[in-house]
């Protein structure tokens, strides 16, 4: 039988102080961070490109939220299976309500599954607005080429090799100046990305690596809903991943911290006025071990979110190597 939550003496004892101990601390670090970083990218966007000459990758420019991360592909592509993605992990999300009632978002994997539902709903309105901007701007280039084209007068040979090698080289870096400072929406995706990421590695890893396990000891079947909650969500994510343009910078794993600590806020202020059982074991602050289980987990979000940095990594590799000519992650 589970404690009674709703009583002081269930709270007023070291376990509980150790715990706050530890979450106070991760929540300072991570606000310190982003306080840090991305409070200078956000306060001066005249810094995106100097800093990311640099090597900071923190600053975004506009495109780079539907911008896929080849040049031959149309960012249409993108934006259909941002769609579909948005679509299937909405109708997976409103079935998992009217078959088991709004209390799912008491667990941390419906609040995950949300934040992708909700990545790849502001991904496809991105992506939307991207592909009629390319579209403006390739009848454009057609226009101003065909108006060229009508005072064109024919180069020697290396004349116009030099020519169209300079041609290409001033389309190129108009291209880059002409690029616009990410807005807040783009900011706003790019930090669902990142918070994503490494939720839905640990609610995956917690699932099938912790709870699974358990859960066959006892014999209970899983269902076709719970199943498709702890895999289709990092199957779309890895996918959107491996086509978009989007960074990774290493400071906003504090995103990431913050995610978790406020859940677990919310489930102690939740325990605090209402005598509830504990979503997951290793949250209830009754056992000798709840300070052990909580640094456990908060570290588990280290290899989680590394895990994704490796495969993005890997992506880097190999589409460098199998497309040369046509993959770019420049800024």
């Amino acid at each position: 039988m589970t404690a009674d939550t709703a009583v002081p003496v269930y709270w007023l004892n070291w376990r509980v102080l150790l715990c706050g101990i530890w979450i106070s601390f991760a929540m300072v670090i991570a606000s310190y961070l982003i306080w840090k970083y991305e409070g200078s990218n956000s306060s001066r966007p005249d810094r995106v490109r100097v800093e990311t000459q640099h090597g900071d990758s923190g600053a975004l420019y506009e495109d780079e939220g539907w911008r896929p991360c080849l040049k031959d592909l149309h960012p249409a592509w993108l934006m259909a299976f941002r769609v579909i993605g948005f679509v299937v992990l909405l109708a997976l999300l409103v079935a998992n309500v009217v078959v088991d009632g709004g209390g799912i978002f008491y667990f941390y994997t419906q609040w995950t599954f949300t934040l992708v539902t909700i990545y790849f709903g502001l991904g496809s309105v991105l992506s939307v607005n991207g592909c009629y901007e390319y579209r403006n701007r390739v009848g454009g280039d057609h226009v101003e080429l065909d108006a060229e084209r009508g005072n064109y007068v024919a180069p020697r040979h290396a004349e116009n090799v030099s020519g169209s090698n300079t041609m290409k080289s001033s389309v190129l870096h108009e291209h880059q100046s002409d690029r616009k400072p990410a807005g807040i929406l783009v900011y706003a995706f790019q930090i669902i990305f990142q918070m994503s990421a490494g939720a839905v590695m640990l609610t995956d890893a917690v699932f099938w690596f912790i709870i699974v396990p358990f859960l066959t000891i006892k014999d209970y079947k899983l269902n076709f809903l719970l199943v498709s909650m702890h895999s289709i969500n990092a199957v779309f994510l890895l996918a959107d991943a491996a086509l978009n343009s989007l960074q990774f910078p290493w400071f906003r794993f504090a995103y990431f911290i913050l995610w978790t600590a406020i859940y677990v806020v919310f489930q102690w202020v939740i325990h605090a006025c209402i005598s509830l059982w504990w979503p997951y074991p290793f949250l209830d602050l009754s056992s000798s071990y709840a300070p052990l289980w909580y640094l456990a987990v908060g570290l588990m979000h280290i290899p989680c979110y590394g895990v994704f940095v490796l495969i993005l990594r890997m992506k880097h590799f190999l589409w460098s190597k199998w497309f040369p000519e046509s993959y770019h992650i420049e800024k």
